[in-house]
């Protein structure tokens, strides 16, 4: 299900859901929405799993990420190598929470994870991902 959320979120955001670029704009979170009210098997209103990611050339800046963000609540899914990525995004930092969303709360959430990027010297708040929440 995850996958779906994830390929769904791709088509509404233009295929840049996981790729750096310009930041995520609230009409493309609106779309993403829009989308998945159309389409995803969950109730879009209700809690979600959401995964966000953050990327830098070390995994250093992200582990530092990782524990603050861990200590505000999210859950560190992993810090990973990506071989074939750029070097200034080789690391991914994977965090998820399970919370309710609309466009607007999205939207805030990842306005401040622009600034916690900014502030910490990471690559990139890099987007996110949502599935239904665990039973």
């Amino acid at each position: 299900m995850r996958i779906l959320a994830l390929l769904l979120m791709c088509v509404a955001m233009g295929n840049t859901a996981l790729a750096q670029g310009p930041p995520i704009s609230k009409a493309q979170l609106q779309s993403m929405f829009d989308q998945m009210r159309k389409d995803a098997p969950w109730n879009v209103d209700g809690p979600l799993l959401w995964g966000y990611y953050f990327t830098d050339r070390s995994p250093d800046p992200l582990r530092e990420a990782a524990a603050q963000l861990q200590a505000s609540g999210f859950k560190v899914v992993d810090i990973s190598e990506r071989a074939n990525a750029p070097s200034s995004s080789r690391w991914w930092l994977h965090v998820e929470k399970v919370e309710a969303h609309s466009v607007d709360s999205l939207h805030a959430r990842n306005q401040e994870f622009y600034a916690l990027a900014q502030k910490m010297k990471l690559g990139s708040y890099d987007g996110m991902d949502v599935g239904p929440a665990p039973k």
